[in-house]
């Protein structure tokens, strides 16, 4: 039996019915087809869920019976990935790939051998926008109950702060680099607290990048004897992620 699909809403319904209407509605009712009798799953993406069976279906939304609430708690340790922009559709699917192996929040990095730019105006928010909006289609396509974050723009300053932060906070920060000496497998893992996994871009991390990262408490990993893209280290990450921690046994 599959599981139910997954549709997002600002809050979640409090009594024993409830109406999808809106985007999400139109897409459940016109593109989904989802008619009486079938289940689905409403989250406000904070870690609620509803789980809703539908009774009856309109041209642009569905009205539901409430049949179980539950409160989801978020995974340990948060994982922060800090993306170094990618040309292209590339910096998309690499938060599409991201969140579906189950990334908590996503921080755009303005790294110096970035092609692309972002450079605060229009085409950035733009940009920034076509991130989020991949992080909560992904979400969905996934199944999750919790949303990624996805954060404005950081350059390498900012973002060695947030790693310095991170580490302050009984956290860990790694950063994939093909010249690494210490696999992932032996880095330190946190079992609490935020881990920040920063990827670099296509041209790679700089040395003083690296450096200015490592000075604020972050150890430098490889994920094995390969070179990945920027669009899938981060995926691939996740999954080893997800095996040297507690996050896919919850």
């Amino acid at each position: 039996m599959s599981t139910p699909p997954v549709f997002l809403v600002r809050e979640l319904p409090t009594g024993g019915e409830a109406v999808l209407d809106g985007q999400e509605g139109r897409h459940a009712a016109t593109v989904r087809r989802l008619r009486a009798g079938e289940k689905l799953l409403l989250t406000d993406g904070r870690g609620g869920a509803a789980r809703c069976e539908v009774t009856g279906a309109d041209r642009h939304l569905l009205r539901l019976r409430v049949l179980h609430r539950q409160l989801c708690p978020r995974p340990v340790p948060r994982i922060v990935l800090a993306q170094a922009l990618i040309k292209g559709d590339r910096g998309e699917l690499a938060v599409e790939l991201a969140t579906e192996a189950g990334v908590d929040a996503v921080l755009p990095w303005r790294a110096q051998r970035c092609v692309a730019r972002w450079e605060d105006g229009p085409r950035a928010a733009k940009a920034l926008a076509r991130w989020r909006d991949t992080a909560a289609a992904a979400a969905k396509q996934a199944r999750r109950v919790w949303l990624p974050d996805v954060g404005e723009p950081v350059d390498t300053a900012r973002l060695a702060e947030i790693v310095g932060g991170a580490v302050a906070g009984g956290g860990a920060a790694l950063v994939l680099h093909e010249s690494a000496d210490s696999p992932i497998t032996s880095a330190g893992i946190p079992t609490a607290g935020d881990l920040v996994l920063v990827v670099g871009p296509e041209g790679g991390i700089t040395d003083d990048e690296l450096a200015t990262l490592v000075g604020s408490g972050a150890t430098a990993v490889r994920l094995g004897p390969t070179v990945l893209r920027a669009s899938t280290a981060a995926a691939v990450a996740m999954g080893a992620l997800g095996v040297l921690t507690d996050r896919w046994s919850r």
